[in-house]
């Protein structure tokens, strides 16, 4: 397979076709702050050839006709060249986005394969075809494709999360416009090469880099049927707003300030190590990360020892450094974003124990220091409102009641953690917190079961097979009763 990183035309119909315009998007190291890449910007234009292209495939071309099975074996090829190419994926996103490499050599390019081999494995006993009997009528119920999916992502996890909505939208017998961010569109044409190289028929997924206000085209476009968006609850409203009036299927998959809920008989020092990955992947560039510790006020001390010591063993520095656990903020532009709060969490009155600037000894690079803010208030800035950078707070509580009400004292309620020596008493916590997801001690739920957010968050689940619901219609056909049916 011959692949460059820069790229003068665009994936649409199949094909590497030359843009309409002449607008170029550079792609820029965040370690080395140099541009190393540069790919076409798209235009309306080019969102109307991508968009025809998916529509002329699913109208009339085979993929909505195959079977699952020859569907299925598209995919599996996928998977196999995916995990061919682990390690130049992983590669290019830490060079487009600052992913520290080891972080990058599993979930940012590993995760892909796990993803595509369980969503093939899960489509097997998905329930395209039931038939329901009652004593007033007989049914058919099946889910049929969508239709044209646009798949709108962001650059924190970019191949994870297209594949997270190309994968069943696909399956299901769809077709796509995946429109990644500007940061990140390098991995998703590299995406484009490996899917035609597996055989995906022409059309069937076009990929246009784009800006905000072509990607707002690209929603509201009368071919697209379904959107699919994951990005900030600011940008997802955005999207709501221009699909409701449209009648347009959506789902997002939108921010978060989880909470991670540690009980009084809790292992500090097992919570501490649980929340290095928990609090602070990804160089704290993810939604789902628990960035608001609430910590027993009768152990606050002892805790906050705990956590400081562990964050002190994170190197901050090269993301291509293997030792590296705390890369640089994606662009100038976060880095300022994460800095400012860092800034309103000081104006407030909270006191930062560990961070706050950053780092010495890094001339180049939009680095921030990990930062543990304590005598946080449940109602202040840097305790209500989404950071994206390595920053977390840390809220003392009298009770469990008291706990649970500040953990639910949030717009978000996308994930969270309760952590504590009884697990079965961590479930039934976990029934009272208003959020999507709840892990009892970190524990991952995996990709068999769903996930997605309560109130800001967004609504729809990705994952599991409930991520097959988000791309099917529900069609009922009666049938007389006598009638048998092949299959």
């Amino acid at each position: 397979m011959v692949w460059e990183r820069s790229s003068e035309r665009l994936f649409i119909g199949g094909q590497w076709v030359k843009p309409t315009g002449s607008e170029r998007i550079e792609i820029v190291n965040p370690n080395t702050e140099r541009a190393f890449a540069e790919v076409p910007s798209g235009s309306e234009a080019d969102i109307d050839r991508a968009v025809a292209a998916a529509r002329s495939a699913f109208d009339n071309g085979p993929w909505p006709r195959m079977s699952l099975e020859d569907r299925s074996a598209v995919f599996e090829r996928l998977s196999a060249l995916i995990g061919e190419h682990r390690n130049e994926i992983a590669d290019l996103v830490t060079d487009e986005m600052g992913c520290p490499i080891t972080l990058s050599l599993g979930m940012q390019a590993t995760t892909p394969k796990l993803l595509v081999d369980n969503f093939l494995a899960m489509s097997k006993d998905y329930p395209w075809r039931t038939v329901r009997e009652s004593t007033t009528g007989r049914a058919l119920v099946l889910r049929e494709p969508v239709g044209v999916v646009a798949a709108v992502i962001p650059w924190n996890n970019p191949m994870v999360i297209a594949l997270m909505k190309l994968t069943p939208a696909l399956l299901a017998g769809s077709t796509a416009v995946l429109k990644p961010a500007p940061e990140t569109p390098l991995d998703s044409n590299l995406l484009a090469e490996l899917m035609k190289q597996a055989g995906l028929p022409d059309g069937v997924v076009n990929i246009v880099p784009a800006g905000r206000e072509v990607s707002e085209y690209l929603v509201t476009h009368a071919g697209v049927d379904k959107v699919a968006f994951t990005g900030s609850t600011a940008a997802g409203r955005r999207v709501a707003e221009l699909c409701t009036p449209l009648m347009k299927r959506v789902t997002l998959e939108l921010g978060g300030k989880s909470a991670a809920v540690i009980l009084e008989d809790a292992d500090f020092g097992a919570v501490a190590e649980s929340l290095r990955i928990g609090s602070f992947r990804n160089s704290g560039q993810v939604c789902s990360l628990k960035t608001r510790l609430v910590v027993p006020r009768s152990r606050q001390a002892e805790f906050i020892d705990a956590f400081t010591a562990m964050v002190d063993t994170m190197p901050v520095g090269d993301p291509k450094d293997p030792a590296t656990q705390i890369g640089p903020m994606v662009s100038a532009r976060q880095r300022d974003r994460v800095e400012g709060y860092i800034q309103s969490g000081r104006a407030e009155g909270a006191k930062v124990v560990r961070g706050g600037g950053r780092p010495a000894g890094l001339t180049n690079g939009w680095f921030v220091e990990p930062t543990i803010f304590t005598e946080v208030e449940s109602g202040m800035k840097i305790a209500q409102e989404e950071i994206f950078g390595p920053v977390v707070t840390v809220i003392a509580y009298d009770d469990e009641d008291d706990a649970i009400r500040i953990a639910n004292d949030s717009v978000y309620g996308l994930n969270g953690s309760i952590f504590t020596a009884d697990p079965a008493h961590g479930v039934q916590l976990a029934s009272r917190i208003r959020t999507g997801t709840v892990e009892v001690n970190g524990s991952p739920v995996g990709f068999t079961a769903p996930i997605g957010g309560f109130k800001s968050s967004g609504f729809g689940r990705e994952a599991g097979p409930e991520g097959f619901d988000a791309y099917v219609e529900l069609k009922t056909v009666g049938l007389p009763r006598d009638l048998e049916l092949a299959g």
